[in-house]
């Protein structure tokens, strides 16, 4: 399997910037880790607030939990100007993905590219 392949594959399927540290560019992968980790922490951090917030709200009506009630306090959490930090930070997970993808294909055609001429270079001297 060529290094382009690897790159993507990791990048794609397992994390955002690991295809970079599997091609020696550990500065970029760990930048692209690292914003992708304090995005998810982020959007975490918005989501268990909401979730309190919805409780203490039904706790606030008297505690009586059904589906209407969940459902109508969840609706009145998401249309909070938070929301837009959680927009912002799911939007920014999906822009590293998208460039940790890309970077590690080009970073690993290059790679490759290399390989390729070394390997025609140490062929024509055995020769």
């Amino acid at each position: 399997m060529n290094n382009s392949l690897k790159g993507v594959l990791l990048s794609g399927l397992v994390f955002p910037g690991l295809g970079q540290v599997f091609l020696k560019h550990y500065k970029r992968g760990v930048f692209i880790m690292l914003t992708v980790l304090v995005s998810s922490s982020v959007i975490v951090i918005e989501a268990v607030q909401k979730a309190f917030t919805i409780l203490e709200k039904i706790e606030s009506e008297g505690g009586i939990i059904d589906m209407n009630t969940i459902s109508n306090a969840a609706t009145q959490a998401s249309t909070t100007p938070d929301s837009l930090m959680f927009s912002f930070a799911l939007l920014l997970i999906i822009f590293c993905w998208i460039i940790g993808i890309v970077d590690a294909f080009r970073i690993g055609k290059k790679k490759d590219m290399e390989q390729q001429s070394t390997s025609r270079v140490s062929n024509s001297k055995g020769d």
